[in-house]
């Protein structure tokens, strides 16, 4: 058997400034963007560059209890992972877009991370694992 999650639904504000975050600042890859006449909604699919794994599919937040947790879908915890096969190059790209890092760059026996904001507030790690890492691969 194989199986893959495919998507992870964000729920966001707004569709455009959620891409104007997304594709504009982190460089995410538009993977589709359709109507769906039938709910009146957008299904709209993003992923990191070159990557075959988990995709975001940012859903608009239509009732008041799914607008209470846009920005806080963790519970105040890192909610996302974003591996990078070079840290460093990301975390100046991501400087330069204006993403706010809230916790700097740590060298773990893990890899190298730094903790930022979406731009709702959901916390992200940056992660460039250490090579041998079960991890490491899923990134190279």
């Amino acid at each position: 058997m194989k199986q893959n999650i495919a998507h992870i639904a964000l729920v966001v504000n707004d569709y455009d400034e959620a891409l104007n975050f997304y594709v504009g600042k982190l460089k995410f890859e538009l993977i589709e963007d359709s109507y769906q006449a039938e709910q009146d909604k957008r299904w709209v699919v993003v992923a990191p560059p070159n990557s075959h794994g988990v995709a975001l599919l940012l859903a608009k937040a239509s009732k008041p209890e799914q607008k209470r947790f846009v920005g806080d879908q963790a519970g105040g915890r890192v909610f996302l992972f974003l591996s990078t096969d070079n840290f460093w190059r990301d975390y100046e790209a991501m400087q330069a877009e204006g993403v706010q890092f809230v916790r700097e760059p740590a060298v773990q026996d893990y890899g190298t991370v730094a903790v930022f904001e979406d731009l709702y507030g959901n916390l992200w790690d940056l992660i460039e694992y250490t090579y041998g890492h079960p991890m490491s691969k899923r990134c190279r």
